[in-house]
């Protein structure tokens, strides 16, 4: 499973950010089948995430368990925007009523800072000072942790350059994929 998240949980940020620039083509992007493909590609990605995380953490040898609880926390505050967003989208007509139903839950106090603005800064921030912290320990290159910062940077700048976000963590993650170097035990002799 862990293998495949890896892979996985940035390809399905990938996927999102491909869909979601289509599905705004015809200028009706939400409520509709587009929106809701690209939010459970969203959704899929970030439960990905959980053993990506916790992939990392086996790496960190300093602050693994404060920085793995904020990343967490990040992270569940990002699944719950993504069902959020599915949910409200199913109870919607258009994207007027869609607007209306966003609007009605981000004035509950402390949702949007929570839920919309901070939380899912955590995650990204933690994905990168793990990677870095990963790096740290030789598990990663140095250049795994710079390319996560160029990709959680990205949708800040564009949302539509979210599928290059998803490359880059990809990137970013692959060296997880191959083995270090392998240490031997010595083979005990009998004399």
């Amino acid at each position: 499973m862990t293998k495949t998240a890896l892979l996985a949980a940035p390809l399905a940020m990938t996927a999102y950010g491909i869909t979601r620039i289509i599905g705004r083509l015809d200028g009706h992007y939400g409520p509709g089948a587009d929106w809701q493909l690209a939010h459970l590609f969203g959704l899929a990605g970030m439960a990905l995430f959980v053993p990506v995380i916790l992939t990392l953490r086996r790496h960190i040898t300093t602050g693994a368990t404060t920085i793995t609880a904020v990343t967490l926390l990040g992270l569940a505050t990002t699944v719950i925007q993504f069902s959020a967003d599915i949910v409200l989208a199913l109870a919607a007509t258009d994207r007027d009523s869609l607007r209306r139903l966003q609007h009605q839950v981000t004035d509950i106090p402390g949702v949007q800072p929570a839920i919309y603005d901070i939380g899912p800064l955590l995650f990204f921030i933690g994905l990168v000072t793990m990677a870095a912290l990963t790096a740290r320990t030789h598990h990663l290159p140095w250049w795994s942790s710079a390319t996560m910062l160029i990709a959680v940077l990205l949708p800040t700048i564009d949302l539509n350059l979210m599928p290059l976000t998803g490359l880059l963590i990809l990137a970013a993650l692959l060296p997880l994929h191959t083995p270090g170097p392998k240490t031997t035990t010595p083979a005990v002799t009998q004399h």
